[in-house]
């Protein structure tokens, strides 16, 4: 069978009528009930029941149609993806990121706005060790990392870097030492993002490292909810800086630096070595370009 029996007999099935099915492919009634009895020949099953009068599908119409209707959408997506091709002018870009990674987005995604207002970009929330599959996988194009993947099969760009900030309350009596060790922490209430990540376990090995005793007294959901939580005096956190700028900025949250724990990591955007990115994609990673060295001038 072809696509063009596969739209014939959702064109049958959707129009529930020999001939307005024929009006709609644009060929005469006799020539469509023709090409339908050759389908049902070919595999071996009556498709409609023509003692009916709305021209209902059987039981194996209704699953031949199932798959006809996902085999010619993916026909349309493949038509949309080169028109995306040529000009730009439609879309649809997918990024993989975590809670942390997505901040380190935002200016590309603004400055990709800017140049590509047609383009839609969807950025799936994934956890950092799932990202490279993700992308290996085809369930996105891109995605954002900060560690260096084992995958050989991926491609890597720089688009930022980051590191860990203690972040307090002003009122803490820390708050105004900038830089402060491991040593001073052994008897803080330490608040901590629940997903186990690299970062998190260097962590805790820094403080066995000194010998210090790190004491999490409440692990949140998200890392927002760490922060508000710092806000309110509940305890202190260690997070990726550019998490909390915003805080930082408004003057919620102080950010120290801890002496033994200076982390400094890239922020990646990859994609797949061995397979052509969409033109949406390629331009994602141009704006990523463009939008990074901004980024990091500003932070400076």
């Amino acid at each position: 069978m072809d696509l063009a029996q596969l739209e014939l007999l959702a064109a049958v099935a959707e129009e529930r009528s020999f001939t307005r099915a024929a009006e709609r492919l644009r060929r005469t009634q006799p020539a469509v009930s023709q090409a339908l009895r050759r389908l049902e020949d070919e595999v071996g099953a009556t498709l409609v029941d023509r003692s009916s009068r709305d021209a209902s599908l059987t039981a194996e119409g209704k699953v031949l149609h199932d798959y006809a209707q996902r085999m010619l959408k993916l026909r349309r997506d493949a038509g949309e993806a080169l028109e995306a091709l040529r000009d730009l002018q439609r879309g649809t870009v997918a990024v993989a990121a975590n809670e942390h990674t997505a901040t380190h987005l935002l200016p590309v995604l603004a400055e990709f706005r800017r140049r590509h207002p047609r383009l839609r970009v969807e950025v799936h929330r994934a956890l950092a060790r799932e990202i490279p599959t993700a992308v290996l996988g085809r369930d996105v194009e891109l995605g954002v990392l900060t560690y260096r993947p084992a995958q050989p099969g991926l491609v890597a760009q720089q688009i930022a870097t980051d590191d860990l900030v203690l972040l307090v309350p002003p009122e803490h009596p820390l708050a105004r030492r900038g830089t402060v060790s491991i040593r001073q922490l052994g008897g803080e209430a330490f608040l901590a993002h629940h997903v186990r990540s690299p970062n998190r376990e260097r962590v805790v090995k820094a403080f066995a490292r000194h010998r210090t005793p790190l004491d999490i007294v409440m692990e949140l959901p998200t890392l927002d909810a760490v922060k508000r939580l710092v806000v309110e005096r509940v305890g202190i956190a260690l997070m990726p800086a550019r998490v909390a700028d915003p805080e930082l900025a408004r003057g919620e949250l102080v950010g120290l630096t801890v002496h033994e724990m200076r982390f400094p990591r890239p922020v990646l955007l990859v994609h797949r070595r061995d397979a052509p990115l969409s033109r949406a994609a390629e331009a994602l990673l141009e704006c990523a370009r463009v939008a990074a060295p901004r980024a990091a001038a500003r932070a400076g």
